[in-house]
């Protein structure tokens, strides 16, 4: 049995982060994992759980929540018929297909390993987040094809990397090829889906050393940071969603962008062991 009063301050952590994550997520559209896994990390790093797996199980633990949020998202804009289902079917093989590749990879790899990969991925995002322009284009309609062939399965791969979603890679990239925004954030929740399920399947038969993993983790998924965060995002996201509608949510993204900069810089940091 783990020690109840580490298992409470856990619980606590836990309860901050996915408070977090889902005013983040209802105030400026982004998806959770990219808070929940760098919170996490710091999370079970205080508490004493540090090994050399500790971000595969920050990694899986984050997708986890992903298919719980990202199929509700999904439900929820096709109600009002904003996702496009012809751009998830054409790239739901290459998803889940550069999912299963991007779990077995996590798999092979050790945690300072994946901190790098994540802080260097995190960086990408931020700086797009900072400057990137709604009026870029790479071109005027989703790509097929080899191209599509070719950016279907990067993007699952990439999004498994770093625990994420679709949200920070399909949104960005549907909207450079000139998909509306809102039909763009519609269909990346369901990019969400096809990421989540075939890597946390994968990473639920992962073999973790119990004596260094928390308390109720079943493969590399940690149950009590998986249901917790699920609760809590539940609540608080529809208060990032007032907040939303409440002021002008751009400005917000810069500092969002500033503070997710500063955060894989500092992931890079440790990666080094500096």
């Amino acid at each position: 049995m783990p020690d109840l009063s580490l298992l409470l301050m856990m619980m606590a952590l836990l309860m901050v982060i996915g408070a977090f994550a889902g005013v983040l997520a209802g105030l400026l559209g982004v998806g959770g994992g990219i808070v929940l896994v760098p919170a996490f990390f710091y999370a079970f790093k205080t508490l004493g759980y540090d090994s050399p797996q500790l971000m595969q199980i920050c990694l899986a633990t984050s997708l986890a929540t992903i298919i719980v949020t990202s199929v509700r998202s999904v439900l929820s804009h096709n109600k009002k018929g904003a996702v496009d289902w012809a751009i998830l079917r054409g790239w739901a093989p290459g998803i889940a297909i550069g999912a299963v590749i991007g779990m077995m990879t996590v798999a092979s790899l050790r945690s300072s390993t994946l901190q790098g990969v994540f802080g260097v991925l995190a960086l990408i995002v931020g700086t797009y987040m900072g400057f990137g322009r709604s009026e870029w284009r790479l071109g005027q309609a989703m790509p097929k094809g080899i191209l599509r062939a070719v950016l279907s399965p990067v993007v699952g791969f990439l999004s498994v990397l770093m625990g994420i979603g679709g949200g920070s890679f399909g949104v960005p990239l549907m909207s450079l090829y000139n998909t509306p925004i809102h039909r763009a954030v519609a269909t990346a929740a369901g990019f969400g889906v096809l990421i989540a399920v075939p890597s946390v399947i994968g990473f639920l038969t992962l073999s973790i050393d119990p004596a260094v993993r928390p308390p109720f983790t079943i493969g590399a998924v940690n149950l009590v940071a998986f249901f917790i965060v699920i609760a809590m995002t539940l609540l608080t996201a529809p208060i990032g969603v007032k907040l939303a509608h409440s002021m002008d949510p751009k400005p917000l993204k810069r500092v969002f962008a500033v503070f997710l900069t500063l955060v894989a810089l500092n992931m890079l940091r440790k990666a080094l062991g500096l």
